[in-house]
Order: C-alpha cells, then structure tokens, then sequence
C-alpha cells in the first residue's frame, strides 16, 4: 500500500506524516482479501494507491482553523473517495481513516461476501 500526501495551505511535519501514515496504513489488513482479485484497477493506478489530501481552509465563515482532508484509494475495479472537515487536524485525519474504513467494507460486502453467499444458496438447493 502506497500512501501519497499532498498539503494545502499547511506544512507536512514528520510528526503529520507519520500519523497519516498510521491512520490510513492500518486500512491494509482490510485489502488483503482484493490482492488476489484479477479486475483491472481503476484509472491504471497501482493496486491500493491512496492519495490523501490535507488542507487548511481559508476562505470559511467560522472563526479558527478550519481543516479538510480527502482520500482516494484505488481498489479492483473501482476508486473509493472519503472527505472530512472539522477544527483539529488530528480528529478530521480519524474521520477520514472511519469514512474510508466503511467504504471498503461495503465494498468489500458487494464484491465478496455477496458472491460467497449467493454461491452457498446454490449448494444447498
């Protein structure tokens, strides 16, 4: 799993980066079921190249730091986007990881477990 970190408006501290790289590494253990899958990846990308972009907004009606964060993680046959704004950088990081960690397990549900069970319904007749 490859992790691209863009910024915005922000600089990328050691201590960021290792953070982002925490947070959205540890989403692995959800793809190890696709790396024998056989579809091709979306847009030519690597298999589970995730792009995430952090940025501290500026242009915003609130008072204080605003920061958004999005990633995009490149799958079998399909790219998954999560989005996440708030006030502390290290809650909207979480976020994002929740948001994308409920993406690849509806995913998941579709391109795997659906077929397992529709396949154990004909056994059984």
């Amino acid at each position: 799993m490859q992790i691209i970190i863009k910024t915005k408006n922000l600089e990328l501290t050691g201590q960021l980066e290792s953070f982002i790289n925490k947070k959205i590494g540890g989403l692995k253990k959800f793809l190890t079921s696709f790396e024998g899958h056989a579809l091709p990846i979306a847009g030519g990308r690597n298999l589970f190249d995730t792009f995430v972009e952090v940025e501290k907004e500026t242009n915003h009606h609130r008072k204080g730091d605003i920061f958004s964060a999005e990633a995009k993680l490149y799958l079998p046959g399909k790219s998954l986007f999560a989005k996440a704004h708030g006030d502390d950088l290290m809650k909207v990081i979480s976020e994002l990881r929740d948001e994308l960690e409920s993406e690849i397990r509806r995913y998941k549900s579709k391109v795997i477990e659906f077929p397992r069970r529709q396949s154990k319904k004909l056994k059984s007749r």
